[in-house]
């Protein structure tokens, strides 16, 4: 390379040598595990992914904050490779397996700045080297940065997924709904309760609503809470709910801890609360009889 080439700080020269040897790059790149495994069909598309991470490499190296997660460019390089990770991520890879990946993509962009040189061991030439290293780290930081937050959406979606499905909402009869709960009842799993259990009340226009909390360890006063706001929110859509499923144990706390649950209808059991809701609605439950059965 040309004295004259080379003049200036390291950023400027890592940026200038990123403009030029921006194709070569790219095409390295673009066969490299991190976009390989995403790019399967076109490879065009993947050098065009690679073209658009160096113009943004330059322009952070351009700028002198080459350890500045937001320094200019870096947001470009979070656009690009942010698509690229959620699709990692959702396939299974780890945050620190992409990480990985994206520091591989330094030692060929470290090979083709020391061709631009005469004398790669020259001080200049280091310093460049040095420069682009803290370049790529840099990139490494954005990346990891990017697939965590992924990787915290994407738990927080499955999480969310799980409430549901922990809470489901069972039509037993014609007008009569039911949400078995089981485990702990926190804030965030009684507004899934709420929400699925108006929702189901408007779609199966039911009048009567059944709470059974028998698999619900303990009941302190934020679970009361709770099922106090479940309850009027439901009287509100024009439902009944009852709370079944009261053991012992539970109303002996419920006394202890003063909570008043007496606008709260309550059944012993969910086939007990069942009976009551149809008994309402005008149909009689019976046990059939002993001898018939045995005929």
């Amino acid at each position: 390379m040309p004295e004259q080439d080379v003049a200036g700080s390291a950023p400027q020269v890592v940026s200038a040598f990123l403009e030029r040897r921006r194709e070569r790059i790219a095409q390295r790149w673009a066969d490299a595990p991190l976009f390989r495994s995403v790019f399967t069909v076109s490879r065009d598309e993947a050098v065009e992914a690679c073209r658009a991470v160096v113009d943004a490499l330059s322009e952070v190296a351009v700028s002198g904050r080459l350890e500045d997660i937001e320094a200019p460019g870096c947001a470009a390089v979070r656009d690009q490779l942010g698509r690229m990770t959620h699709t990692r991520t959702r396939t299974g890879s780890t945050p620190a397996q992409i990480a990985d990946e994206v520091a591989a993509l330094r030692a060929p962009a470290v090979e083709l700045l020391r061709e631009e040189f005469t004398d790669p061991a020259a001080p200049h030439v280091q310093e460049s080297v040095l420069a682009l290293t803290l370049l790529m780290g840099t990139l490494r930081l954005v990346v990891l940065e990017t697939a965590l937050d992924a990787n915290a959406e994407l738990i927080e979606r499955q999480r969310q997924q799980l409430l549901e499905v922990a809470t489901p909402v069972i039509k037993l009869w014609e007008g009569t709904v039911a949400v078995p709960l089981i485990g702990t009842l926190d804030s965030a799993r009684s507004q899934v309760v709420m929400e699925s259990l108006l929702e189901a009340i408007v779609d199966q226009r039911a009048r009567y609503a059944i709470l059974d909390i028998t698999g619900v360890p303990t009941v302190d006063s934020l679970v009361a809470q709770h099922l106090m706001k479940t309850v009027a929110a439901a009287r509100l859509m024009g439902a009944e709910c009852i709370v079944s499923g009261i053991r012992p144990a539970i109303a002996q706390t419920i006394v202890q801890l003063g909570i008043d649950l007496g606008s709260v209808l309550t059944r012993a059991s969910l086939s007990d609360a069942l009976a009551y809701a149809l008994g309402r609605q005008g149909i009689e439950v019976s046990r059939a009889d002993a001898g018939a059965s045995a005929r």
